[in-house]
């Protein structure tokens, strides 16, 4: 269909909306994307890119590159935090792609590259939001505003668009928190052990997630989820310790002890989350990713959602266009409800993959074979 010239404002420049950014422009909309970060900076740690993502990235020309800079784990291992048996060995081929491990800074600068040039910016916190019923106006903290015929909100669980939608609600803490940790991989090489390119490490009830995050295999990063009663800090992360890992994983496999050994600075973060929403469009604001349908990530499938979900929104733009942005949200959360919420069921559960089974439903997805049900069919 010709693409009426009306124009989309995204709101944040995360994964999820440079992933919605690129493909809108790709699909010939006029898009701009607001990011509050004063500029670009390598942030976040590891990430993983399934074969659902990979399909997505293609059609903005971002694949290969990323299959390129990327580490790429054969299997998923789970392992018995204590003994070292093997739970299960899943295997992450067969699927058309590679899949991929990788920074997130690294995935985010590809990311950006796919953007038209001036329509990414920078240092534009939002704050103020009136959907007029014939636009969009956006006013921000560094007194510039803008005027669209539909804005996206992909800015996150604490979402500023989310909150104009259905009020100021705090998300929940999980009470569990994660470790975070990057090592440098030759500090590896005076242990007598296999470090494996992809595994997670189960103990009665917390883990450790560990892989590559570089093509040249020199980066090996861990994730955890430990209980926590409560988060008592303002902040979005504190710094943790050696110390604080080794009592934590105290009596855990002498890989888990090198690891924590290496580590030099590692940073503790709460992990929250959010009932399923009762509404995930109003008027001419509509939601994807984390400020939709934030999970804890124990499935390593937050990200990917939020980047299906800026394809799907993108399939029903184009089908109806801008114009007709009623029937594009409601088409979109039609076709994305049911799936979004299974994921973050399963994810929440940290149920995925601990014993062998079959991860097709997850990896095998394409957005784009997908047949659009109608919103009453939903």
């Amino acid at each position: 269909m010709t693409k009426d010239r009306q124009t989309i404002a995204i709101i944040g420049a995360g994964l999820g909306g440079a992933a919605a950014g690129a493909l809108l422009q790709r699909a010939g909309f006029d898009v701009h994307v607001y990011e509050q970060a004063p500029s670009f900076s390598r942030l976040g740690a590891g990430i993983h890119m399934g074969p659902n993502v990979l399909k997505i990235f293609e059609r903005i020309g971002i694949d290969k590159k990323l299959v390129e800079i990327s580490s790429k784990p054969t299997h998923w291992f789970s392992r018995d935090g204590v003994t070292g048996e093997y739970l299960s060995r899943i295997p992450l081929d067969g699927y058309g792609t590679p899949y991929c491990t990788v920074h997130r800074g690294d995935l985010h600068a590809l990311q950006i590259t796919a953007l038209n040039e001036g329509t990414l910016h920078f240092d534009k916190k939002l704050t103020r939001i009136e959907d007029s019923g014939s636009d969009v106006y956006l006013e921000f903290e560094d007194g510039t505003s803008t005027r669209a015929d539909i804005v996206i909100g992909a800015d996150g669980i604490n979402s500023r668009v989310r909150e104009t939608l259905l009020g100021f609600e705090k998300p929940n803490y999980s009470g569990w928190v994660g470790h975070r940790a990057l090592i440098s991989a030759d500090k590896l090489k005076k242990y007598d052990l296999e470090f494996e390119d992809c595994v997670k490490w189960w103990g009665p009830d917390r883990h450790m997630m560990v892989y590559y995050t570089t093509g040249n295999r020199d980066e090996y990063y861990y994730v955890t989820g430990v209980p926590h009663p409560a988060w008592e800090f303002d902040t979005a992360f504190v710094e943790s310790s050696r110390e604080e890992m080794a009592e934590a994983f105290a009596g855990y496999h002498p890989v888990i002890g090198a690891l924590i050994e290496s580590t030099r600075e590692v940073t503790k973060w709460p992990l929250f989350n959010r009932n399923p929403l009762p509404l995930w469009s109003k008027g001419r604001l509509v939601l994807l990713g984390d400020a939709c349908h934030p999970m804890k990530p124990h499935m390593a499938q937050g990200a990917a959602m939020a980047i299906e979900d800026a394809a799907m929104l993108t399939r029903c733009l184009q089908e109806n266009g801008v114009s007709d942005f009623n029937t594009s949200f409601a088409l979109y959360e039609a076709n994305r409800r049911d799936r979004a919420t299974r994921v973050q069921s399963v994810s929440n559960a940290n149920s995925f993959l601990l014993t062998q089974e079959d991860p097709s439903w997850v990896y095998g997805y394409d957005v784009y074979a997908q047949s659009l049900k109608s919103e009453s069919a939903a």
